[in-house]
């Protein structure tokens, strides 16, 4: 049982275990396998997973400012992204009274919209990058987007307005930081949309806000034209050690458990790579080319064989919790704050989220060097052998600040505390813990389903928007009834609930890997 995770004895390498370190080169995790193949970073101390291919243009290989370049578009984007949904959160309740429009109907048809749109995208899109790469992906949705938002912005009417509605890059002792910065992205652009909306709405109009949005998604068409070629690369000379069961691919053949390390050696070697680097020009193509010879229809549907994963349903439990209590404050942040004691104008209600964007950027900062360090720290502990749920003792954390946040801002309403109390104090609890969890359970199913990441992360999405889109119509009537306390109370005790089922997961994470490579919980070919 290496630290408290009970092994498995179904398979001798389950799919997700990989050296971290040369420590112990004979442990049996990958044993077969002679340690003078595996590719180390530049410290020669941390053994790459995965390990990548020989090629010049394999995206492992990239020079690092290629990649973060390739991550600031990307965290721009996300940030665009996550603003959408909030840009108009401070003044729902002048804008519902403005088109005379119920607040519940305006919240649930424009925020709902928006979000059942985002659900069903999110699988439409994984769909066709799996096919066709996501470059062309990436390209058509920044163009639609800041043409959907001139839309909204030109719209006449509510109904018109609503109409208008990490693994191919990043190594395993990466991923954290990274992930950390992607998820600093949407919940930054969810926090930091309002307090730049507030102002604009107030004093300018809300079409003038909506035209601007289409402005910035103008500038993220440009930034992913320049900065974000294809990812998608077919790797045939990599020793995968860390998501198969048996056998390590080399060279396009096999090199058997317990074949001699100089034997690989040679076979890794006796077919040289060619390979020509592929030109600027040429990654500057809107389509590079890429198909995988897979059925269309197979890919679409096949994601949700993934929620036979205990991993992948732990991860809809988490991440529904924690985005859509996040949703929540969003939408009912101007019918609490609007309202006395608070009080507060538009620019008030949006400038609330200053708060939030702090703790998000702080969370950035934090939750990457601390999960890796973690993982890290443990591995060692481990003999040099990773296991993904090295990534899970930060939810420790997370459940005692985002339940503390939420019980914190239920009793400072029920006794009316200074504003600085729910809004500096609760929100940002809230958020630092948001930024530590999301980076956390993303960081693990990308550990566990690197090969199925895409297609895992937008079966939840798609689960996650639908409850939102559920959560629309009923949160601002049930704190007009229940309070801010009662309601509060009740996501804290929900959050505490869902995240206890990581200790499960913690422990049985192993064999629930083993289980879902066993039953063949995957996409197929074909």
């Amino acid at each position: 049982m290496p630290l408290g995770i009970l092994r498995d004895d179904k398979l001798e390498h389950v799919p997700g275990t990989a050296p971290l370190s040369d420590q112990n080169k004979n442990d049996t995790e990958y044993a077969g396998v002679d340690a003078s193949l595996l590719k180390h970073d530049s410290t020669g101390k941390i053994v790459l997973v995965p390990q990548p291919s020989d090629s010049i243009n394999d995206p492992y290989n990239w020079p690092k400012m290629k990649k973060f370049l390739f991550v600031a578009a990307f965290l721009y984007g996300c940030g665009c992204v996550g603003a959408i949904g909030p840009l108009l959160g401070a003044g729902f309740v002048p804008l519902s009274a403005e088109l005379d429009v119920p607040l519940p109907k305006f919240i649930s048809g424009f925020q709902g919209a928006l979000i059942c749109a985002i659900g069903v995208g999110s699988l439409v899109c994984n769909t066709l990058a799996v096919k066709y790469g996501k470059r062309p992906i990436y390209l058509i949705t920044s163009l639609g987007l800041a043409v959907t938002c001139f839309w909204a912005a030109a719209a006449k009417s509510f109904p018109s307005l609503v109409a208008a509605g990490i693994a191919d890059v990043w190594f395993v002792h990466e991923r954290g930081f990274i992930t950390g910065l992607f998820n600093l992205g949407v919940l930054g652009g969810i926090n930091l949309g309002p307090p730049i909306a507030g102002p604009v709405i107030q004093y300018a109009g809300y079409k003038t806000c909506l035209y601007a949005m289409g402005g910035a998604f103008v500038l993220q068409l440009i930034l992913t034209f320049l900065f974000m070629p294809e990812t998608a690369f077919v790797r045939s000379s990599t020793l995968n050690i860390d998501t198969t069961a048996h056998t390590i691919a080399v060279n396009e053949k096999t090199v058997e458990e317990h074949v001699e390390g100089s034997e690989a050696h040679h076979n890794a070697s006796a077919r040289p790579l060619v390979d020509k680097k592929i030109s600027f020009a040429r990654e500057m193509l809107p389509y590079s080319g890429y198909v995988n010879h897979v059925s269309l229809w197979r890919v679409a549907v096949e994601p949700f064989k993934l929620l036979a994963s205990p991993i992948v349903l732990w991860a809809v439990l988490l991440f529904t919790t924690i985005l859509a209590w996040l949703v929540g404050i969003s939408i009912a942040s101007s019918q609490i704050f609007s309202a006395p004691p608070y009080s507060f104008s538009i620019v008030e209600v949006g400038a609330t989220n200053v708060s939030s964007f702090v703790a998000g950027l702080l969370g950035s900062f934090i939750s990457g060097p601390a999960i890796d360090g973690v993982s890290k720290f443990m591995a060692r502990k481990n003999k040099g052998i990773f296991e993904p749920e090295f990534r899970l003792p930060i939810m420790v954390v997370f459940v005692l600040l985002t339940a503390g946040g939420f019980f914190g801002w239920g009793e400072a309403a029920y006794q009316l505390s200074p504003w600085p109390v729910p809004v500096v104090v609760c929100l940002g609890l809230i958020n630092l813990g948001a930024q530590l969890g999301t980076t956390c359970l993303i960081t693990y199913l990308v550990d566990c389903h690197r090969e199925q990441a895409g297609e895992a992360l937008g079966v939840i999405n798609f689960f996650k928007n639908f409850f939102v889109f559920g959560l629309t119509f009923y949160f601002n009537t049930w704190i007009a009834d229940d309070g801010v306390r009662n309601v509060f109370f009740t996501l804290a005790g929900i959050t505490i609930g869902v995240t206890l089922l990581t200790i499960p997961m913690y422990i049985f994470g192993k064999k629930s890997r083993s289980w879902v490579y066993r039953h063949n919980i995957t996409l197929t070919s074909g």
